[in-house]
């Protein structure tokens, strides 16, 4: 835990890079998570236990996996590395198949998930001030490995983009530079949640910060569009940067996952009943957040309606605000008030964002045999 106060620093430093120049030569891309791949963290049983918001136990849902899924989704995961070089290797340490359990697996009831191993700017990095060229590097790798995805694996399926944090970061740079001025590609793209990003966008509009093209999502069944937040339940402190840009003319881009349209609505947690890689700094972090893990036999366990959510932009930070409803557990900023519920940004809402998925794919899907 003595790291974690210096992670939002580190984060936000990295938020601020911009644009990333392209990186010279490609690697072999590497899957964390990809059709096939044995022992992937990906492709985990699905059963669920469910709890009331109070976490009193009610039952389990035998979840089903979609036999032959049609379409893929693209996942890109945040800063989670402990190793202590300014980028990391290749290899698929716990603490990337901790989070690519947390983040990713649920969505495999829906689609086949690729989830490429990149030589992602590590904490010990971060802490240091950063490198010359991190960025870059790790850039080039997302960008390679989604050009192969295309070549080898795409073959005309939609695609759904998925990432948090870093991972975010990543993807704004590659949907700007290889997805949003190209149509054909762009027409490929289900839907990107890019969570925990400061994604931008014009004032009062849905384009024009990060991306011409492609709009915010503004309906379940809207397609070829974005869903981006940050998650605050308390709020946001001035000196907070999650929510706010400098950019002149420009705000931070917040899509509420229960109300595309506008408004609050009830989300639902889901969270694996595994805990995080033991002995690693986002490890620690995620258990301070505080939200209880009751011991059960099924691999996830959910809390249905147990917040309330709704697009905010008081003081203006533009963020999600969560309220805690009939007894949910009220969830801890960590390490302080400036990171807001950030490391959970992905599970606190699963539950909409997996249904958000399966509705959005379903309208791609109808457009295309139209």
């Amino acid at each position: 835990m003595r790291r974690a106060p210096l992670l939002l620093a580190a984060l936000l430093a990295l938020g601020c890079l911009g644009a990333l120049p392209s990186a010279a030569g490609a690697a072999k891309t590497v899957w964390l998570c990809k059709p096939g791949k044995k022992d992937n963290p990906c492709e985990v049983g699905l059963r669920t236990t469910r709890f009331s918001p109070s976490l009193e136990r009610l039952g389990v849902d035998a979840v089903k996996r979609t036999r032959k899924p049609k379409f893929d989704c693209f996942y890109v995961y945040p800063t989670v590395s402990d190793q202590d070089t300014p980028n990391a290797n290749f290899d698929i340490d716990p603490e990337l198949r901790s989070i690519a359990l947390y983040q990713a697996a649920r969505y495999s009831s829906e689609c086949r998930i690729y989830a490429p191993v990149y030589r992602q700017i590590t904490l010990a990095a971060l802490f240091g001030g950063g490198a010359p060229n991190a960025g870059q590097l790790a850039y080039g790798d997302v960008r390679d490995a989604w050009r192969r995805y295309l070549k080898k694996f795409n073959r005309g399926r939609g695609v759904v983009v998925i990432g948090h944090s870093q991972g975010t970061f990543m993807l704004r740079e590659l949907l700007t530079k290889e997805i949003d001025p190209k149509p054909r590609l762009r027409r490929r793209v289900i839907s990107a949640l890019l969570l925990g990003g400061n994604v931008t966008v014009k004032q009062g509009r849905d384009t024009g910060g990060d991306f011409k093209h492609i709009p915010a999502c503004r309906s379940r069944t809207q397609v070829g569009c974005v869903v981006a937040f940050s998650i605050f339940n308390a709020p946001v402190p001035a000196e907070a940067r999650f929510g706010r840009t400098a950019e002149p003319g420009l705000e931070v881009l917040c899509t509420n996952p229960a109300a595309l349209g506008g408004g609050s609505g009830k989300i639902t947690p889901v969270y694996p009943s595994e805990p995080f890689a033991a002995g690693t700094t986002i490890g620690a972090t995620t258990l301070a957040v505080g939200f209880p893990v009751p011991e059960v036999s099924t691999p996830w366990l959910t809390a249905p309606d147990s917040y309330r959510a709704r697009c905010s932009s008081a003081g203006g930070a533009d963020v999600l605000h969560v309220s805690s409803l009939r007894g949910a557990p009220v969830l801890n900023s960590v390490p302080d008030a400036g990171w807001g519920l950030h490391l959970t940004d992905a599970n606190l809402a699963l539950g909409d964002l997996v249904s958000l998925v399966r509705t959005q794919a379903a309208a791609w899907l109808r457009a295309q045999r139209g």
